[in-house]
């Protein structure tokens, strides 16, 4: 049994995982260990497996013990970034000759590596509805190794079955890969519903504070986590010290934060539904969200990402986003700060003019932690 079964509930686990109070000092968090190299008793001798930074760190590795406890995983793997897991998780799977089925409406990131990068050494892919498990069927070929989930997706919100899309990998002997960016473990847990492997770009909801970028990738197969282990040194694409703990920080007050940032969201769908400058709503906590269902089933609140169609066309997106001032006009999402973007000429600008170029129409909120009554009455004013 490791460690983190002994703790039942997610918020326990976010805060006592991966390490407990220092033998020496009696210290409640985990140190900064700045250090590149760890000093060896005789040649091979390593105290407690640290022999170099890039290797192995143990703020790094207190980081990742943590992040696999919340997301029910076996393993983890902590990166400098959400691409650079994204890059490993996509290299430890597929060889060249691959086929990858990604959603039609996926980040721009990691359309932009997939479409531009990895297609250079013979990577193939079909972009689909995911939340369409008959086109998801369809798309698969003899070649597929690799099903890439969002869910909610980025920016459009879109709503996939990970249980269902599970169950058809599953009889393919096909991996399946959920970015759980936008829930994030506190609302969702893709491995307990059939997932290989969750990846996060932990710059988001779980570091929670807009001050630190990271990612990470969890599963409970340990061939596959031998693999990404592999590419984390070889490559080097490594979390630093300081960036584990902040991260280890952000990941203590989780499970608050995402029950305010789903109630604030609520409030603000709700608000946008029923204004007349809006055209459409996409937020999953909306019972009109054809992915409700689905949603309610699989997570246990909404989150705190919102996206709206302007039915003033793009001159009316672009005005919004530069007329709220507690909404802060600026990419990424996730922080205790609300945040509100353009994703067609700003965090989707790689996606024009393909498959999955995104509405020009479209404004994505990342909806706070303020009060919500102050929210609401900026985005009054600002839609006035």
């Amino acid at each position: 049994m490791t460690e983190h079964h002994r703790f039942r509930g997610l918020a326990t686990k976010a805060i006592h995982a991966g390490f407990r109070p220092d033998a020496a000092t009696g210290a409640v968090n985990a140190p900064i260990y700045a250090s590149s190299t760890f000093a060896q008793d005789g040649v091979g001798g390593l105290r407690g497996g640290y022999e170099y930074a890039r290797t192995g760190n143990p703020t790094r590795a207190a980081l990742e013990a943590s992040l696999a406890a919340v997301e029910e995983a076996e393993y983890g793997r902590a990166f400098a970034s959400g691409m650079a897991a994204t890059d490993c998780a996509l290299r430890a799977v597929l060889r060249p000759g691959d086929h990858v089925v990604i959603p039609d409406d996926a980040y721009g990131g990691t359309f932009r590596l997939i479409d531009k990068v990895f297609t250079q050494w013979g990577i193939t892919y079909t972009a689909v509805s995911l939340a369409d498990l008959d086109e998801v069927r369809a798309a698969i070929t003899p070649q597929t190794k690799l099903i890439w989930v969002e869910t909610p997706t980025n920016p459009l919100l879109s709503i996939a079955d990970i249980a269902g899309i599970a169950q058809i990998a599953s009889t393919s002997a096909i991996k399946l890969l959920v970015d759980n960016t936008f829930a994030s473990p506190a609302l969702q847990q893709p491995l307990t519903l059939g997932a290989d492997i969750v990846l996060h770009s932990t710059t988001k909801y779980i570091g929670g504070h807009s001050d630190v970028v990271g990612g990470a990738l969890l599963t409970s197969d340990e061939e596959l986590d031998t693999a990404f282990a592999f590419l984390q040194n070889g490559a080097g694409a490594v979390a630093g010290p300081f960036d584990a703990y902040l991260t280890m920080r952000g990941l203590k007050t989780l499970a608050l934060r995402m029950r305010q940032h789903s109630e604030n969201a609520t409030l603000v769908a709700d608000f946008l539904a029923n204004h007349p400058a809006i055209s459409s709503v996409l937020y999953p906590g909306l019972p009109s969200h054809p992915g409700h269902e689905v949603a309610a089933k699989q997570m246990s609140a909404f989150g705190g990402m919102v996206s709206v169609r302007m039915a003033g066309g793009p001159d009316a997106a672009r005005k919004l986003c530069a007329s709220t001032e507690i909404f802060i006009l600026a990419e990424s999402l996730g922080g205790v700060e609300s945040l509100i973007e353009h994703p067609g000429a700003m965090t989707h600008a790689s996606t024009a003019g393909s498959q999955l170029e995104v509405p020009d129409d479209l404004v994505r909120l990342s909806v706070g932690i303020e009060d919500s009554t102050d929210l609401l009455a900026d985005l009054e004013q600002a839609l006035g």
